[in-house]
């Protein structure tokens, strides 16, 4: 009897102890993913308390991992010879086929494949990207959260974090000042100035006094290189047109670095605008006066090289955010280009596209950021990714009169630089005009797209006048004549730009 209740009771014990074991299994498997709604509370709660995008720089290896598992798997690391130091200022003079920097790359991809057990994804893809042969960054599918948290602990690791995570809710929605090319051929006549023969000046271009500023120069031997989503192909403003009118002797390039399908099998899209916000950013920056009664540019005798990076204006998914970092990449290398025009951003930061910053704002480039326009779920949120960025200058966009006021769907924040009139006080549908994806009939366009765009034109003015001039310059000119001037404000910075003053500065 003693001998069978001794064995009921080491029975006991075993299913007890199997038991814990199991639920400790359960335990560890629940805590090692974080659900999707935690990840996006925990990221927005952030963003509220810092009033900017999401750094996870600053986010646990729990987040990062789970924020991953959320989106497509693939993480993008970052990498560095041990000893190295300062990438930020240097990234722009690496070779990658230097020993030190494949000797770093084979020793972090060896250890991807050993953690992972295997080299192969479940459906047959390697677990790593192709080499990339631009920046020093490792694109690789992670399915075990130890190999973040080692990762993260290596002198040679720079940065680990999801690709493709998108805080977007459930239910996407696209910004006020996002996709869509429609033309309107019933903008108010308040809202432009005819110009001779047939073009349309838009209203808020006087009270920056860039007409007067016209009289010194247009834009003229300066390229603006515009990151959007492209120049639509049957706007022949940005096509055969371009050149024509009063804008002849200057040329336009397109081309794209947005790529469909996973980083294994990529196909390069068209450079031609599916959405319409590029092509309106490009119309804003630089479109030609011309016979054809559409819109006219503030740098109408500027050069332009659009490159389409993203899909709409969210950088949110792997291939946008390598499109972007490859348009910074391929903006940096082309001497021809002065400013880097951007109207897009994210509320989540990516060091990958922040190495393409770097590797541009490097090359010389003046780069001009979004500080971000309202989604119906970040009409909280303050400046955006990339624009707070030191290497960019931010712009948002505030509403007619002399009050101070964002306009109703922009972003501001204390990193904000520079602020553009592009709002009826009265009426926030009333914004400015710029190209449609085709036709002669312009379309309203507001939000900061709109006062990054018309910035960077004005840049492209200034630095006409005076080809010599350095990046500072151009900035100090635009600074020095601002609404603010000495005395930043604290949500607007230097405030609403004057070309003409500038003009004058420079």
């Amino acid at each position: 009897m003693y001998f069978k209740a001794k064995h009921i009771i080491f029975l006991f014990a075993i299913i007890l102890v199997a038991s814990c074991a199991k639920e400790n299994e359960q335990q560890q498997a629940s805590a090692k993913t974080m659900s999707k709604s935690d990840v996006y509370n925990f990221i927005t709660e952030e963003m509220t308390r810092t009033n900017k995008a999401f750094d996870w720089n600053t986010a646990s290896d729990d987040l990062i991992f789970s924020a991953g598992q959320h989106s497509d798997a693939v993480f993008s690391i970052g990498y560095q010879p041990n000893g190295f130091t300062d990438i930020k200022d240097k990234i722009h003079q690496i070779d990658l086929q230097e020993k030190s920097w494949t000797d770093t790359r084979v020793m972090i991809e060896k250890m991807i494949i050993q953690y992972e057990k295997t080299d192969k994804t479940p459906e047959g893809f390697s677990v790593l990207a192709p080499v990339d042969k631009k920046l020093p960054h490792i694109y690789a599918v992670i399915k075990n959260k130890e190999l973040i948290t080692k990762l993260r602990t290596l002198p040679e690791v720079r940065f680990v974090e999801p690709l493709g995570y998108s805080l977007e809710p459930e239910v996407s929605t696209r910004s006020t000042s996002g996709c869509s090319g429609t033309p309107n051929p019933n903008i108010n006549t308040a809202d432009y100035t005819v110009l001779t023969p047939s073009s349309k000046r838009p209203w808020n271009f006087a009270t920056h006094n860039i007409p007067t500023a016209w009289n010194t120069a247009k834009g003229q031997g300066v390229t603006i290189c515009i990151i959007d989503t492209g120049a639509g192909n049957s706007q022949d403003n940005l096509g055969s047109q371009f050149a024509s009118g009063n804008s002849t002797g200057r040329t336009i390039t397109k081309m794209s670095t947005l790529y469909s399908g996973s980083l294994w099998w990529q196909t390069l899209d068209t450079p031609h605008d599916q959405c319409g916000h590029g092509t309106s950013m490009a119309g804003l920056a630089a479109a030609p006066w011309s016979n054809d009664g559409n819109a006219v540019g503030a740098a109408y005798k500027a050069n332009l090289l659009t490159i389409r990076a993203v899909e709409d204006v969210l950088i949110n998914t792997s291939n946008e955010r390598n499109g972007v970092r490859d348009a910074l990449y391929a903006a940096g290398n082309n001497s021809n280009v002065k400013i880097i025009s951007m109207s897009i951003g994210s509320p989540t930061s990516s060091s990958t596209v922040s190495d393409g910053i770097y590797y541009a704002y490097n090359r010389g480039k003046m780069i001009f950021a979004a500080a971000g326009t309202s989604f119906s779920w970040t009409t909280w949120y303050g400046v955006i990714f990339p624009a707070w960025m030191p290497e960019c200058i931010a712009v948002t966009g505030v509403k007619e009169g002399s009050t101070n006021v964002k306009c109703s769907v922009c972003h501001d924040g204390a990193e904000v630089d520079f602020t553009v009139v592009m709002e009826r006080t009265a009426n926030a549908d009333r914004n400015s005009i710029g190209l449609a994806l085709t036709g002669n009939d312009p379309k309203y366009i507001g939000g900061s797209s709109c006062a990054t765009a018309t910035t960077a034109g004005v840049a492209a003015m200034l630095w006409s006048k005076t080809p010599s001039a350095t990046r500072t310059q151009v900035f100090n000119a635009l600074r020095n004549t601002a609404q603010f001037y000495p005395n930043a404000n604290s949500n607007l910075g230097w405030g609403r730009i004057n070309a003409s003053a500038a003009m004058s500065n420079i």
